[in-house]
């Protein structure tokens, strides 16, 4: 309800992700959160009130994960803020 309305930027640190979930960081740190729990959050955001006037995703690093989970979540992660804060 404080936000209501007003200017809001998102911006999302990669590793606040399990690494099991996205490995490719520079700072993978144990104990985060689930990708499913991620894309809630963003799901959230975009149905409330906040007026979002930017977002932004970070700590991608592909390098540090081969398997390339990193990468493909951070891309769904960016679609889901493109189609929900526009």
């Amino acid at each position: 309800p404080e936000l209501a309305g007003r200017p809001v930027y998102v911006t999302i640190d990669i590793d606040v992700l399990d690494p099991a979930f996205a490995p490719g960081t520079g700072t993978a740190e144990a104990g985060g959160i689930t990708s499913k729990e991620l894309l809630a959050a963003i799901h959230e955001v975009a149905g409330s009130d906040v007026n979002v006037v930017g977002a932004d995703l970070v700590e991608v690093a592909p390098a540090y994960d081969p398997s390339e989970k990193t990468p493909i979540a951070a891309s769904k992660f960016v679609r889901e803020m493109l189609l929900g804060f526009v």
